[in-house]
């Protein structure tokens, strides 16, 4: 059943045919068909406009609201209650405040503010609700007094679909045109499907999307069936059935590139002569050797005991280098100290010199004698009583 809301010369939302009272003798002329609602119309009264929508929301079948022309202002609202809100593609959809042409004092006129604010209140709702917007967006758009487009008010979720009266397609002319460039092999197939069924001329866009998705399938399943490849080290050749000589192989899996003129070798070492996609000569892998005889039991027993001295000489060679390193690591160790100690100042030398040599009865602090040993102090006892004897004879001599 269909429902018009057409403004006319006398009639708009809230009067004559556009009434209320009106769209509910008609929707319960419809006893819960479905219905559309075809709406062309400048506004009108916003309480009708509430009750409209009410009713439609309520209506126990589907509902669906075309904007033919305009839904503007209390149209507006009564758009919003279709299950489904479709908009022509040059048709207009405009929202604002509330409005009311009344007079009297300023109490009066207050209480009008405070009324239009709550109906604003309901309204901005109804937009929110079917738009999915936020209230402040929705209500700055109200405030500013906003005109939409098919393509603006889809875009913000105000309507579903945007009627640009195409032509409709057919699933036959549909599956005609994907199959127009697949291989004559393929479109047999399917032209063989079209004919056998009936229902493949019916206009349903649902179907039309499911029977692109199997014919994906059924491609994918063609080439999977009826094309091989094999890889080699130059790339993966593309064929039909096995590959012998005599084959056409291709570079790409339509089968449209054929293959360039080389020599391909396959994972099992084949090697295969192409030339302008044409497989001339498959040459087979070359035979391994067989293994060698085993040794006899004499000549390994002397390649282990071979391998036992190549060991043993191994293991000499590691021990004689540890020691080296040893070495290495003890001169160096001594080489650091006697360059730390050749590198101190005069003035260190002279105070070690005062630290091992005190007179007799001095009351010098102790201390230097912590210190570290002078590297010159003698260190056998043989040295140390040349020293001593050195010492005493200069100071007996005359």
């Amino acid at each position: 059943m269909k429902i018009y809301l057409y403004d006319n010369e006398t009639d708009s939302i809230g009067s004559g045919s556009l009434s209320s009272a009106h769209i509910k003798t008609q929707l319960d002329a419809a006893a819960g068909a479905d219905v559309d609602v075809h709406i062309s119309s400048a506004g009108g009264s916003a309480f009708d406009a509430i009750a409209i929508y009410d009713m439609l929301k309520k209506y126990p079948g589907a509902v669906t609201v075309y904007i033919d022309a305009l839904a503007a202002s209390a149209a507006s609202v009564v758009a919003m209650a279709g299950d489904t809100v479709v908009m022509g593609k040059y048709a207009l959809l405009m929202i604002h405040k509330p409005m009311v042409g009344s007079g009297g004092n300023a109490d009066e006129l207050l209480k009008d503010v405070q009324m239009l604010n709550v109906v604003q209140e309901r309204l901005a709702q109804i937009y929110t609700d079917r738009s999915g917007l936020d209230s402040v967006t929705v209500n700055s758009l109200i405030n500013a007094v906003t005109w939409m487009t098919a393509d603006q008010a889809l875009s913000l979720g105000f309507i579903d679909r945007v009627d640009d009266y195409s032509m409709p397609i057919t699933n036959n002319l549909h599956i005609k045109q994907f199959a127009s460039t697949a291989p004559a092999v393929y479109q047999r197939c399917i032209n063989k499907i079209l004919n056998t069924n009936t229902n493949m001329n019916t206009e349903n866009k649902e179907l039309i999307e499911k029977t692109t998705t199997v014919l994906d399938k059924i491609m994918n399943f063609f080439k999977r069936v009826v094309n091989k490849h094999t890889i080699t080290d130059k790339c993966t050749l593309h064929h039909e059935g096995e590959l012998a000589e005599g084959s056409e192989v291709y570079q790409d899996e339509e089968m449209h590139q054929p293959a360039g003129t080389d020599v391909y070798t396959t994972a099992n070492g084949k090697k295969l002569k192409v030339t302008d996609g044409l497989v001339e000569q498959i040459e087979q892998p070359a035979q391994t050797e067989p293994d060698e005889e085993p040794l006899p039991e004499k000549q390994k027993q002397k390649f282990q005991a071979k391998k036992m001295e190549v060991e043993n000489r191994i293991q000499e060679l590691k021990a004689r280098l540890h020691a080296q390193n040893a070495l290495l690591t003890e001169a160096r160790a001594a080489l650091e100290t006697a360059n730390t100690k050749l590198n101190k100042t005069t003035e260190q030398v002279r105070n070690e010199i005062r630290s091992d040599f005190m007179p007799v009865g001095s009351k010098r602090s102790t201390k230097g004698k912590t210190e570290e040993q002078p590297f010159f102090t003698p260190q056998s006892d043989l040295a140390r009583t040349a020293v001593k004897k050195a010492v005493q004879d200069k100071t007996t001599a005359p």
